[in-house]
């Protein structure tokens, strides 16, 4: 076809902004995304692209033929926020917000599709399109599509999928090779001692000042059990516990996070927390409890995966920036996939380039510009051809 992929996007674009918009004005959480998982079926339908459901709510769609197969992915849920952007198209369901882009990654590859199936004939091979729920919940849709078959009949012999990032401005592809994204397990402490009043606290064993103690004791993992060249955090969020300003309680409770890019260091504390913990708050008199959710493994971009997706990435367009992605001990489930095969996971900058800083993922109020979306679309569909290509 002598129209170019980034051009033809550039046609769709109005398509893409209501695309966009449905999806953000209806907003399912993680593993409830049964009517966005019809809309996504709904329009593969009308594109004649084959699909079948799996993990649920999940949708595995196929476009070429061929012993060749090459992936795509795009993340589907959103986040128990509220949102508070103001937008005409904001989110009608209360406390349900897309609040990471989820809806803009979806739109991205129902996008790629279409320009992928008016090319279907050209294609050398098969491209292999995941969308996929719960990327925002533990244990990780990618875990439950993967157990679920998506990544068989056909097997893909590489993976890609991007992320919109509000720290770069709109459009702009970052790109890092090895280790962009760390683990992430959820940890959760029950500590408990015995009541007392307050003014007799000898009569008691108290939780809180147990539970103040043991916050400030477990970075001693990070500042003395960790190789300081290993990026890696410990993170107390959450601490409940007790009633009145008189009544030592019997039980605290802790909740936080530890991010990893180690994986044998990451195992290495998963004891120590659970060892330390019930020693330390033994020296109060209390027992303690963990419980570790193990979560996301590190996300790893294979090189040579990486190398390739930049180059293309340069190609597509003369206006197209590319740049150096720092990696985040944010975590992403698309490390599950990382696991199975060579893979590369990319940035899209969705700042307004009139803005210096805006809203960041997570936040009630992010809004990234939607004609960051053109770069995105072309970049998956041109991806998937061009490698198809390669001999």
């Amino acid at each position: 076809m002598s129209t170019t992929i980034i051009d033809r996007v550039r046609e769709l674009f109005p398509r893409m902004q209501e695309t966009r918009r449905h999806i953000h004005r209806n907003p399912e959480l993680s593993f409830q995304e049964f009517e966005t998982s019809a809309y996504i079926q709904e329009r593969l339908t009308s594109l004649n692209i084959p699909f079948r459901v799996v993990a649920t709510t999940g949708v595995v769609a196929t476009i070429g033929s061929g012993d060749r197969c090459v992936a795509l992915r795009a993340d589907i849920d959103a986040l128990p926020m509220q949102e508070e952007t103001g937008l005409p198209y904001a989110s009608t369901r209360d406390g349900v917000m897309h609040a990471c882009g989820h809806d803009t990654h979806t739109t991205m590859l129902l996008t790629a599709a279409q320009v992928l199936k008016e090319r279907e004939a050209s294609l050398s091979g098969v491209v292999k399109l995941l969308f996929q729920p719960g990327e925002e919940k533990t244990p990780g849709g990618a875990s439950l599509m993967i157990a679920d078959g998506a990544l068989e009949s056909p097997r893909p012999e590489i993976i890609f999928g991007q992320h919109i990032n509000p720290d770069a401005p709109a459009g702009e592809l970052s790109f890092v090779a090895g280790a962009m994204m760390a683990s992430a397990d959820e940890l959760y402490f029950t500590i408990r001692g015995f009541a007392a009043h307050a003014a007799q606290p000898h009569k008691g064993k108290d939780p809180i000042l147990a539970a103040a103690g043991l916050i400030t004791h477990l970075q001693t993992l990070i500042t003395k059990r960790r190789n300081p060249l290993d990026p890696g955090v410990i993170t107390i969020t959450s601490i409940h516990g007790g009633t009145a300003t008189n009544i030592i309680p019997d039980t605290v409770e802790l909740k936080g996070t530890l991010r990893a890019f180690d994986q044998a260091w990451r195992e290495s504390a998963w004891a120590f927390i659970e060892e330390q913990s019930a020693a330390y708050c033994a020296l109060h008199g209390c027992t303690c409890e963990v419980t570790i959710l193990k979560g996301y493994p590190p996300l790893m971009n294979n090189e040579e995966a990486t190398n390739f997706a930049r180059s293309v990435a340069a190609g597509i367009a003369d206006d197209v920036v590319v740049s150096d992605f720092e990696p985040k001990m944010w975590a992403e489930d698309f490390s599950f996939y990382s696991q199975m095969m060579p893979a590369a996971f990319w940035m899209l900058g969705g700042r307004p380039t009139s803005l210096e800083s805006m809203p960041g993922l997570h936040n009630p109020k992010f809004a990234p510009e939607e004609e960051a979306m053109i770069n995105g679309a072309a970049m998956l569909a041109q991806t998937a051809v061009d490698y198809l290509n390669r001999r």
